[in-house]
C-alpha cells in the first residue's frame, strides 16, 4: 500500500480550512500545512487536527508548494489549497489506487462552487488538475502565477474519474479583488518571460474570451453566475493585457 502525505498552503483561511482538513481524515497518513503567519484563526483550527504545522514567509505559490513537498515523509503527495475539499467519490477511487498505485501521478477534475451554486460549464469544468504524484517523479514549476507540476518525461499518467470540490468565492466582490490580484501577477509573468502586446490584442482578447466561455464552452448554462464568471473572464483578460502594456512602457 502506498503512504500519501498532504500538503496544504495557507494564509488567512479560517473560513475554509477546516472542510479541507475533514475531508482528508482516514484518506492520507499525513497532512503537512504551511501557513504564511496567518492573522485569523487559521493556525487553531489547524492544531486541532493531527497535522504538521509550519510558518514561513511567502515568496510565491511554486516555492512555497515545492517547500511543503519537501517536509513530506511519504511517497506520494496530494496536494490540496485550503479551499477545496474531496468529494466523496474521489475520496473512494484515492483509497483505491493507494492500493493499487499503477501509474506515477494522477489527474481530477475540479468542480467550483461559486456564491453557493456548482459550475459545469464557463470554461471552469472539467478543470483537470494533477493533485496526486509520487514526489520522486515531479515537482512544481517555478511560475508565480497558475503554477503546475511538471513530471519526468518517462513518468505514467493516470486519471482519477471524480472531482475535487472547489469553494472559490462566496461573493461577487471576492471574485473581482482576486482578478485584480492575479492579473497584476499575470502581467509580471508575462514581462519577465519578454511578452508584448499591442492595442489589437487588448481590444480583442477580452471579447474572444468571453465569446469562448459564454458560448463555445456553454457558459449560459450556468444561468445568471455563468454569465457573471464569463464576463469577469473577459474583464480579467483585459486587465492581463492592459497591465502587460503598462510594465513594457515602464521598462
Amino acid at each position: 500500500m502506498k503512504q500519501i502525505s498532504a500538503t496544504i498552503i495557507t494564509f488567512n483561511e479560517e473560513k475554509n480550512i477546516e472542510r479541507c482538513l475533514q475531508s482528508l481524515q482516514g484518506i492520507v497518513d499525513e497532512i503537512i500545512v504551511v501557513d504564511s503567519f496567518s492573522t485569523d484563526s487559521t493556525k487553531e483550527i489547524c492544531l486541532k487536527y493531527n497535522v504538521s504545522f509550519f510558518e514561513r514567509e511567502f515568496k510565491n505559490y511554486s516555492d512555497q508548494k515545492n517547500w511543503a513537498t519537501e517536509q513530506a515523509k511519504y511517497p506520494v503527495i496530494l496536494s490540496m489549497d485550503a479551499d477545496e475539499a474531496l468529494s466523496e467519490k474521489l475520496k473512494r477511487k484515492i483509497l483505491d489506487v493507494k492500493n493499487n498505485w499503477s501509474a506515477d501521478a494522477y489527474y481530477v477534475n475540479r468542480m467550483t462552487n461559486y456564491c453557493g451554486k456548482w459550475i459545469k460549464h464557463s470554461g471552469w469544468y472539467p478543470d483537470k488538475q494533477l493533485r496526486l504524484w509520487d514526489k520522486e517523479k515531479g515537482k512544481w514549476n517555478r511560475n508565480i502565477i497558475h503554477e503546475k507540476v511538471e513530471l519526468d518525461k518517462n513518468a505514467k499518467v493516470g486519471y482519477l474519474k471524480a472531482d475535487l470540490h472547489h469553494y472559490s468565492y462566496y461573493t461577487i466582490f471576492e471574485h473581482i479583488a482576486q482578478i485584480n490580484k492575479f492579473s497584476e501577477l499575470k502581467a509580471e509573468q508575462l514581462t519577465n518571460r519578454g511578452k508584448k502586446n499591442n492595442i489589437l490584442k487588448i481590444i480583442f482578447s477580452p471579447f474572444f474570451k468571453f465569446v469562448k466561455h459564454y458560448f463555445l464552452r456553454l457558459g449560459f448554462l450556468d444561468g445568471f453566475y455563468g454569465f457573471v464568471i464569463c464576463a469577469n473572464s473577459a474583464h480579467s483578460a483585459f486587465l492581463k493585457q492592459v497591465k502587460l502594456r503598462q510594465k513594457n512602457n515602464e521598462k
